[in-house]
C-alpha cells in the first residue's frame, strides 16, 4: 500500500512539473489535484472488514490496535488480541495461539468478551470447545449474525453488529446489538461498547451469578504475582504443570475508583477499575469504566489475580453474601442497554484522570 502510494506522488509530480515547463497551466492545475489527492493519508482510525477470516481489523495510525473475531472455534465474538499504544499485546494468547508460559485455564477467557453466566438457566459464560457433548446441553452459544455498519474516521472508527444468543436447541432468547466506538487520545487507546439485548419469544432472566458480563483475560505480565502451582505453557506450547511459579516480570495491581487495592477489589463495586503493570519498561494502564445509567451500578468487580477482569452488574446476590439480590428480567419484546468504556494506555492513568473519564462517559 505504501509503495503504491509513492509511485502515484511519482506520477502526480512528474505531470505537474511537466506541464509547467511547457506552459499548461490549466492543466497544471489538474496535476495538482492529482497529487494531492494521491498524497493524502489514510483516515487515521481505520476499520478492515475480513469476511473469509470472519474478522474486522481496526488499525490505529496503520497499527493494529485490535481486532474483531468471530471465528467457529469459539463460543462468542471477541476483540482480540488487544495492543497497547506502544505496540505490546496484553491479552492472552491461549486458546487461539501458541504461546509460552502461559496459563492453560479456563480455555472460555478469551480476548475481550461480553456474555453472562445464567441466562434462562444456560451457561453463556463457561461455554467452549473443551466442554463435553454429554453436558452441552446446559450451555448457551452467541452467534454473530451480520455487520450492520463499519466507519472509519479521524475521530473515531465505528462497528456496528448484530448477535444471537442461542439456547442448546438453537433457539433464539436475545438478539444483540452492539457499537463500537474507536478513539485514540495520545497515548492512550478507547473502546466504547455499547450493547443493547432484545428478549424475544419468551421472558428472558438473568439470575444472579458471579460470572459475568464485560470480561477480559489478559496476559501473565498483567497477573498479580502468586506462589500456588498451575498449568502452563512450556516453550513448545505443550501444557506442562509447574510446581513453584516464576513471577519475574508480573507486576499487575488492580485499583479502583476507591481507592481499594489489589486482590481486595474482587466483589468490590465501583465507577471503575484499573488494572496497571509495567512490560519491557512500558508502563501500562487496562481500565474499564461502567456507566451510571447501566442496570446494577455502580457494577461489582469479578477481578482475579490469574488475569480476569470483568464488570459484573447482576451479581448482587453472591458478591454481597445473599444480602442483596437482583435476580434482572426481560419481558418479551423489551430491551436493556450496557454501555461501558475501555481505556488501554501506554502509561499509568491517575485516579484524577479515571474519574473524569467516568463523568464524561456517562454524560452521553
Amino acid at each position: 500500500m505504501k509503495n503504491r502510494l509513492v509511485v502515484f506522488q511519482n506520477i502526480g509530480i512528474s505531470i505537474l512539473m511537466l506541464f509547467l515547463v511547457f506552459g499548461c497551466k490549466e492543466k497544471a492545475k489538474q496535476a495538482q489535484a492529482l497529487y494531492m489527492d494521491s498524497a493524502t493519508p489514510t483516515k487515521k482510525i481505520e476499520l478492515i472488514r475480513d469476511d473469509a477470516n470472519k474478522k474486522v481489523d481496526v488499525l490505529i495510525n496503520g497499527k493494529l490496535f485490535t481486532s474483531y473475531i468471530y471465528p467457529n472455534t469459539i463460543k462468542k465474538p471477541v476483540l482480540y488480541p488487544i495492543v497497547t499504544p506502544k505496540g505490546t499485546r496484553i491479552t492472552r494468547k491461549f486458546p487461539l495461539e501458541p504461546s509460552v508460559g502461559e496459563r492453560v485455564d479456563h480455555p472460555h477467557h478469551v480476548g475481550l468478551w461480553f456474555n453472562y453466566g445464567n441466562v434462562n438457566g444456560y451457561d453463556f459464560w463457561n461455554n467452549s470447545d473443551s466442554i463435553k457433548i454429554v453436558d452441552r446441553h446446559r450451555y448457551g452459544t452467541i452467534k454473530h449474525r451480520k455487520i450492520t455498519a463499519l466507519r472509519s474516521g479521524n475521530k473515531e472508527g465505528v462497528l456496528e453488529v448484530t448477535m444471537d444468543w442461542l439456547d442448546p436447541n438453537q433457539k433464539k432468547l436475545l438478539e444483540e446489538r452492539t457499537i463500537f466506538v474507536f478513539r485514540v487520545t495520545n497515548d492512550t487507546y478507547a473502546i466504547d461498547r455499547i450493547t443493547t439485548l432484545i428478549a424475544q419469544e419468551d421472558v428472558v432472566s438473568f439470575k444472579d451469578n458471579k460470572e459475568g458480563m464485560l470480561g477480559i483475560r489478559v496476559t501473565r505480565a498483567l497477573e498479580h504475582p502468586s506462589t500456588k502451582p498451575d498449568s502452563f505453557t512450556d516453550v513448545n506450547g505443550t501444557i506442562t504443570q509447574v510446581t513453584e511459579l516464576n513471577n519475574e516480570g508480573v507486576n499487575g495491581k488492580y485499583v479502583n475508583s476507591e481507592n481499594i487495592q489489589g486482590l481486595d477489589c474482587w466483589g468490590k463495586r465501583a465507577n471503575w477499575l484499573n488494572l496497571t503493570s509495567s512490560i519491557d519498561k512500558e508502563n501500562i494502564s487496562l481500565a474499564i469504566i461502567d456507566h451510571s445509567s447501566n442496570v446494577g451500578y455502580p457494577t461489582y468487580w469479578h477481578a482475579r489475580g490469574y488475569g480476569l477482569f470483568a464488570a459484573n452488574p447482576l451479581g448482587q446476590k453472591v458478591f454481597s453474601n445473599g444480602k442483596d439480590s437482583l435476580n434482572f428480567k426481560l419481558d418479551k419484546g423489551s430491551q436493556v442497554t450496557f454501555k461501558h468504556r475501555i481505556l488501554v494506555a501506554s502509561n499509568h492513568l491517575s485516579k484524577e484522570t479515571l474519574d473524569n473519564a467516568f463523568m464524561n462517559f456517562s454524560k452521553n
